[in-house]
């Protein structure tokens, strides 16, 4: 039995916001803006040859045995690409504040590009969330 994830809940305040954020802004496609019960809203976007969306809800009911993260509260959800001097310029296009790109050096971190798999970026979304993306040596499904 395989075992995937698919969608990671990011809490926001405000859905439009969010919405225009992680669209307009990272460039993530919008797949879901719908009202799907009485209230209850969601908006789900992917970003670009990912596997694994983000759900932005609000109405919904907290389901028995789970925590709601307040929103701002996420942190660390990593993304991945390529080429991160190239989505560094793309997200500071779009007018996200993202970090210089760095590594993890002999005194901890450090400025620029490290090796294979050791260039990171951070961004946070309007509400605070963090984000940390990270260079990989190739596409997922070269992996």
């Amino acid at each position: 039995m395989n075992i995937t994830l698919e969608v990671v809940t990011v809490p926001v305040t405000d859905l439009d916001r969010a919405k225009e954020f992680y669209g307009e802004k990272c460039g993530f496609t919008i797949d879901l803006d719908s009202e799907v019960a009485p209230g209850v809203r969601i908006i789900q976007a992917t970003p670009p040859g990912s596997r694994c969306s983000i759900a932005m809800i609000s109405g919904m009911p907290q389901m028995p045995g789970t925590k709601v993260t307040a929103p701002g509260g996420l942190q660390g959800l990593q993304l991945c690409v390529t080429d991160i001097d190239a989505a560094r310029e793309a997200l500071v296009a779009r007018g996200v504040g993202v970090s210089p790109v760095m590594h993890v050096g002999a005194a901890g971190w450090e400025d620029g590009k490290g090796g294979t798999w050791n260039s990171f970026m951070a961004f946070a979304d309007p509400d605070g969330n963090g984000w940390v993306v990270q260079e990989a040596p190739s596409e997922l499904s070269e992996r």
